[in-house]
């Protein structure tokens, strides 16, 4: 292909991207749409810069603006999460771990977390599996016991076992995280046996700041770690909140530890997020919940097997569906995509043992972050729960369903809980001139 004909296909394929997501309805608990001024910051001259260190320090010139807008954006996280300090440099979830991870364990200590199967991330996995914590840092994984009724870690079990592992930090957080952790049962007696707690607020950022969910920093953690697009709707991006006496460690294991210019761009955009967040954050954060436990529900009355029904199927944006008996949850993935509805396939913490495979597993996830930032409530989650059904269920042809969802869809375009804009939701801003 030809240089001017990849030029034009490449954004004809953006283009055709934002086309089709304007008739999805997207439930990928792990993702969400930014409001036009995060995208509009994503597009500045910041993105071009150099900005190496802390404010006030750099080792570039050019940076007046940046560090004002930096500054800016960890006094809004601060504000945000009541915390003691706060570094806004991490590019990714995943690097505030491993930055976390440096500044607080060395190559051989040990680590407690949720493994994989039990909601756990790869950035807390272990080094036969590639993951983040043995792979990279060195770290020897102990997984907390779960309840997988309760689809939490167990207490008391988690509570002898810290007793006899007696690891060197405590981490809480996962990718499926329908209920708080116990932090604050669990987080004395890590302390007694010489470990640091640590929680890993990707997934749930926004809940906690909006005050929906549960306060890790006053419960006992020491750091809290995130990634800042999800339930927190803005740009992808890292976040690490902590005691002001961990500010020094923390800061040099960012910087030069596992960043070096830390996409200034990405930090303009989490600023204007994190406003929106003071701003409309308690609003939002609360209808994600009633959206999560209104799908839960909606799902379970046509007879899905919607995990934890007696404990209200969640407290967070996200669901676990077991699709087992309708087949495996990669095959399910595709035939929703097909119809349009975008959501993930799901390891359970029982499909290992049952035989089942991480490709093709047991589960379905399902998240209601970004339906619910455009504007839809209980009485949507209805509909989107019987388009569902009639692919899973009724295996009506996605192709059918396709047609409904798109239609469904037009009537969601806007952004809300976040300040006003004349560009909707998934517009394709177009600033090249031909």
């Amino acid at each position: 292909m030809k240089p001017k004909e990849a030029f034009d296909r490449t954004r004809q394929l953006l283009k055709n991207h934002h086309g089709w997501m304007k008739g999805t309805i997207n439930l990928i608990a792990s993702e969400n749409v930014p409001s036009p001024a995060v995208r509009e910051a994503l597009t500045t001259d910041f993105g071009n810069r150099y900005a190496e260190g802390p404010p006030g320090e750099r080792v570039y010139a050019g940076c007046k603006f940046i560090d004002e807008v930096e500054l800016l954006t960890v006094d809004l996280a601060k504000q945000l999460f009541n915390a003691e300090h706060a570094n806004v440099q991490p590019v990714s979830g995943v690097l505030a771990n491993l930055a976390t991870y440096t500044a607080l364990t060395e190559p051989g200590d040990t680590m407690m977390c949720l493994s994989v199967a039990c909601g756990g991330h790869i950035s807390m996995g272990k080094k036969k599996m590639g993951g983040t914590a043995g792979a990279v840092h060195g770290l020897r994984i102990e997984y907390l016991p779960f309840d997988e009724e309760k689809m939490n870690i167990d207490v008391d079990e988690a509570q002898k076992k810290i007793a006899e592992v007696e690891p060197d930090l405590l981490l809480f957080g996962a990718s499926v995280f329908p209920f708080p952790h116990p932090v604050e049962e669990l987080a004395d007696t890590a302390k007694e046996h010489g470990a640091h707690v640590v929680f890993d607020s990707a997934h749930v950022a926004g809940l906690i700041g909006g005050n929906q969910f549960q306060d890790p920093l006053r419960e006992g953690a020491e750091v809290m770690t995130g990634s800042t697009h999800k339930t927190l709707p803005g740009p992808q991006h890292g976040i690490i909140l902590c005691k002001r006496e961990l500010k020094e460690d923390i800061d040099r294991s960012v910087f030069p530890g596992v960043v070096s210019n830390h996409h200034l761009h990405a930090v303009a955009g989490l600023a204007i997020s994190i406003a929106e967040a003071l701003e409309f954050g308690q609003d939002y954060a609360s209808q994600i919940v009633k959206n999560a436990r209104a799908l839960g529900k909606s799902l379970y009355e046509r007879g899905f097997d919607v995990l934890c029904p007696d404990l209200g199927f969640t407290s967070s944006h996200v669901i676990l569906v077991d699709i087992s008996r309708y087949g495996g949850g990669r095959d399910l993935e595709k035939s929703l995509e097909q119809a349009d509805i975008i959501l993930n396939r799901n390891l359970l913490p029982w499909d290992i043992r049952e035989g089942r495979h991480y490709k093709n597993p047991g589960g379905i996830r399902l998240g209601a972050s970004e339906v619910t930032r455009l504007g839809m409530k209980e009485k949507e989650m209805d509909r989107i729960a019987e388009f569902i059904e009639r692919v899973v269920v009724d295996e009506e042809e996605p192709e059918t369903v396709a047609k409904d969802v798109r239609q469904f869809a037009q009537e969601y375009q806007d952004i809300h809980f976040a300040f006003k804009s004349a560009v909707r939701a998934y517009d394709y801003i177009d600033i090249y001139s031909s």
